[in-house]
């Protein structure tokens, strides 16, 4: 994180709102999301639904509380992903935070997910395995394979009424960030992709194509950092000073 400056860490926020709301339907832009997230203002020629502001909007207090977390070195808690959940689902979901309490099912998905009855249980193997196994990890690729297997199988859980997509890719990048890889956008162009990983349980492919996109991701942080070594602090001298 140390290496990440704030105008970065803004990018992160904004196109992460933005894509990971738009893989659920969110339909506000990300010139809309920008002007909501930085300017906290709603800059549109349309009409733009209410939920769909919040959905946009609670992304960035989750973000802010994931960032503060792995600056503290805090691991990965079962508190915290009820955290996450309830920063993301704030004025959206009145059991934020919590268990699903009846069991729930996936649109279009051909198994169905863990019951409620078992979900806290599941959930505490899942987090400490997690954990367990990064640290005993020996290589930035093994930790990418493990990540991607831990994200598919919380998506299969389903641990929560709502929000499960959004709470389980803020999770994934509170792995990868913690783990000093860069952040992993997943574009709305790419849903068919990334559903179709989920649904066959494909950790080899999702491995890879996690690989790729924090390829591409490195790229866009060097700039960033590249351009913040250009910039002139008000104590350095000018060109002409003596």
């Amino acid at each position: 994180m140390k290496k990440m400056s704030k105008e970065y860490l803004d990018d992160i926020l904004v196109r992460l709102a933005h894509h990971s709301s738009a893989l659920e339907g969110n339909t506000i832009t990300l010139p809309e999301t920008i002007s909501i997230i930085l300017h906290n203002q709603v800059s549109s020629n349309r009409s733009v639904d209410l939920r769909e502001i919040y959905e946009i909007k609670n992304h960035e207090q989750a973000f802010r509380y994931l960032v503060q977390e792995i600056e503290q070195d805090a691991p990965l808690h079962l508190q915290t992903i009820k955290e996450i959940h309830a920063l993301l689902m704030d004025r959206l979901q009145y059991d934020r935070g919590q268990f699903k309490s009846v069991d729930n099912a996936i649109l279009g998905a051909d198994f169905m997910p863990a019951s409620a009855r078992e979900t806290p249980l599941l959930m505490q193997q899942w987090v400490e395995n997690l954990n367990y196994r990064l640290q005993a990890a020996t290589t930035a690729q093994e930790k990418i394979v493990i990540i991607a297997e831990a994200h598919i199988v919380f998506e299969r859980i389903h641990p929560f009424a709502d929000g499960n997509g959004r709470t389980g890719r803020m999770l994934l990048n509170y792995s990868l960030l913690q783990h000093d890889f860069a952040p992993l956008i997943i574009h709305s162009k790419e849903k068919a992709t990334y559903l179709r990983y989920l649904a066959e349980q494909d950790i080899t492919g999702f491995s890879e194509f996690i690989e790729l996109v924090l390829t591409e991701e490195q790229q866009r942080l060097q700039r960033f950092a590249n351009k913040e070594k250009q910039q002139i602090s008000p104590d350095s001298p000018g060109e002409n000073s003596k």
